[in-house]
C-alpha cells in the first residue's frame, strides 16, 4: 500500500501526508484531528491550513496519496506473462497489505464515511474501477494467449475484488489474523477452477 512512511521528504506535501498515515494508524478515523496530525508532523495546525483548509482536504488528498502508492507499486510489476502478472496482483492486493495492518482499519474507517462524502467515494469508486481494469486485462491477456480458459473477465474480476474486500473487513472488523491468507488462498482456488483449461 504505502511504502515506509518514516522517511524523511523535503517535500512538505508528502511530510504532511506520512504523518496523516502515522496520525490515522495511531489514533483510527474517528479519534483524528489536525492537532495530531501536526503533532506527527512536527509542527503548527496553521502549516497544516495553509496546505489544507480542512481535515476532510487533507483525508482526501490522503487517499489520493495512499491509492497513488498503490498504483505506484502495480506499475513496478515488470512481467507481462499473465499468470504471474495476476499473481503479484493479488498478492499486492492481500499479501502486502498485512503489512500495514493499522491503516487497513483506518481505510476501512474512512471507506463507511463514504456514502456521506462524495470526495471519499469518488476516490473509492475510481480506485476500485481502476484495479477492476487492472484485473479484467491481465485475465483478457491470459485468454487471448490460450493461457486461461475463456471465461468472462469482468465477472472473474469483480468476483475476485469481493473476495478482496471481504478479507480486509474481516480482519478489521473481527481481528481476524488469518482472513488475508484464508482469501489468498480461495483466490487461487477460484482461478484455479475458473481460468484453468488444462484437462483434469
Amino acid at each position: 500500500m504505502v511504502d515506509d512512511p518514516d522517511r524523511s521528504s523535503a517535500d512538505p506535501d508528502e511530510a504532511i501526508m506520512r504523518a496523516t498515515y502515522r496520525a490515522l494508524s495511531a489514533h483510527g478515523y474517528a479519534d483524528l484531528t489536525m492537532k495530531r496530525i501536526a503533532a506527527e508532523y512536527g509542527k503548527s495546525t496553521a502549516a497544516i491550513h495553509y496546505h489544507y483548509d480542512t481535515k476532510d482536504d487533507l483525508l482526501a488528498a490522503f487517499l489520493d496519496f495512499v491509492l497513488g502508492r498503490f498504483k505506484d507499486a502495480v506499475h513496478e510489476v515488470e512481467t507481462t506473462d499473465p499468470e504471474e502478472r495476476l499473481e503479484l496482483l493479488l498478492d499486492q492486493l492481500l499479501v502486502s497489505a498485512g503489512d500495514h495492518s493499522d491503516l487497513l482499519v483506518a481505510m476501512l474507517e474512512m471507506r463507511s464515511q463514504a456514502p456521506y462524502n462524495e470526495p471519499f467515494s469518488e476516490r473509492f469508486r475510481q480506485n476500485d474501477a481502476y484495479v477492476r481494469y487492472l484485473l479484467e486485462t491481465v485475465i483478457d491477456q491470459g485468454i487471448d494467449a490460450d493461457v486461461f480458459a475463456d471465461a468472462d473477465a469482468e465477472h472473474v474480476a469483480r468476483a475476485l475484488m469481493t473476495i478482496v474486500d471481504g478479507a480486509r473487513t474481516r480482519a478489521v472488523v473481527l481481528d481476524e489474523e488469518t482472513a488475508l491468507a484464508t482469501a489468498r488462498r480461495a483466490a487461487a482456488e477460484y482461478l484455479a477452477g475458473t481460468l484453468d483449461h488444462r484437462p483434469a
